[in-house]
């Protein structure tokens, strides 16, 4: 069949592709991004606390991924909404929150039933789009250039061909075979975003599914794979080879891309993860030797790692120290410079400067 962008691709093959996917250059890739991934599995499990991991870096992979989609945001807004008590919140903001809370909860319920399924996909946009979202039965959807408005692509049409796409991909998801899983992490998001299953929401969603995928496979112990970051920074070239999948098969450079982009995003990842490890171990020593004994403890400053910002009632969460006490230990860590305090609404959050600054990179 001759390609055409104007029309449903309702003949999108199914997988696994036809053409050969592990050859000798891309085989050579995987190990390598494969040995990257290993590393940074294994450096997660060196950082005390890995709440730091979880709301710092997804919080990230969730501003860039809305970034892609033109919802733009401030690292300060963001960290500021997540911490603060308030619903004065601007819409971008909420977006990113809202793909942070989607990608939580993917990875809440693979741990409890270790499938990726369609109705799975379909939950996450729920969450992502703030909506009741389904699979597109309405005809006229169509992916055109931003710029000259030209339609470069028509995703297939009607809900059951689409359904049967998915089943397929899940399918391939879950087969037992010899194919690299990062070989098929490229393979599947591909597909995903060729099927685009939703009326919108389907670029964060398939970026979502990426993250799970390595999780399910387990390549990564939690979802903070920031790829987005370098979607970002290739995006011609994430499209020109999305294309080239489409229009004439080319898979070697797309999976070659993809390969590249697990690889320096866990390359990224694992030099971050080691910054907050060694600016953790810091202000460890910085508090012992400032801080007078009844305030200085582990806990303590675990807790002011957990997000960028806090507040007198994360303490008293985690059992540090009630109300009153809770708002003098935080006084005393900005006396000796750890934090910074800033008034949001009626509340006073504190911020760990450093620490958003190493997050701000």
């Amino acid at each position: 069949m001759t390609f055409d962008p104007k029309k449903p691709y309702n003949d999108l093959p199914l997988l696994p592709p036809k053409v050969e996917i592990e050859t000798r250059t891309i085989l050579r890739k995987a190990i390598t991004t494969g040995r990257a991934l290993a590393e940074l599995k294994g450096l997660g499990a060196t950082i005390p606390n890995q709440a730091v991991l979880v709301n710092s870096l997804i919080l990230q992979e969730a501003k860039s991924s809305s970034e892609i989609e033109n919802i733009v945001t401030t690292n300060d807004s963001l960290f500021r909404a997540f911490t603060a008590d308030t619903s004065k919140i601007d819409p971008g903001t909420k977006e990113v929150l809202r793909y942070r809370e989607a990608l939580w909860e993917g990875f809440t319920d693979l741990k409890k039933r270790p499938v990726l399924s369609t109705n799975l996909f379909i939950k996450l946009v729920r969450t992502i789009r703030e909506n009741q979202a389904g699979i597109r039965n309405i005809p006229g959807t169509v992916v055109s250039n931003a710029v000259t408005g030209d339609i470069i692509y028509t995703p297939p049409e009607g809900e059951t061909v689409i359904r049967d796409k998915l089943k397929n991909m899940e399918e391939y998801i879950h087969a037992e075979d010899d194919v690299d899983p990062l070989i098929k992490l490229a393979v599947i998001h591909y597909q995903f975003e060729s099927i685009h299953p939703f009326s919108d929401g389907n670029g964060r969603t398939g970026r979502i599914i990426n993250i799970l995928f390595l999780v399910f496979k387990d390549l990564i112990d939690l979802p903070v794979l920031y790829l987005s970051k370098y979607i970002i920074e290739n995006k011609s070239d994430y499209y020109r080879l999305v294309r080239g999948v489409t229009e004439h098969q080319e898979w070697e450079p797309w999976i070659l891309y993809m390969l590249d982009a697990v690889e320096q995003t866990a390359l990224y990842t694992r030099d971050k993860i080691i910054g907050i490890r060694d600016l953790m171990e810091e202000t460890l020593r910085l508090a012992r030797e400032k801080l007078p004994e009844r305030v200085y403890s582990k806990e303590l400053i675990e807790t002011l790692f957990h997000q960028p910002y806090t507040k007198g009632r994360f303490l008293e969460d985690a059992g540090i120290a009630k109300r009153k006490t809770a708002a003098e230990y935080l006084k005393e860590l900005e006396a000796v410079g750890i934090l910074k305090n800033y008034k949001m609404g009626r509340e006073i959050l504190y911020l760990n400067t450093k620490l958003y600054k190493l997050l701000s990179k």
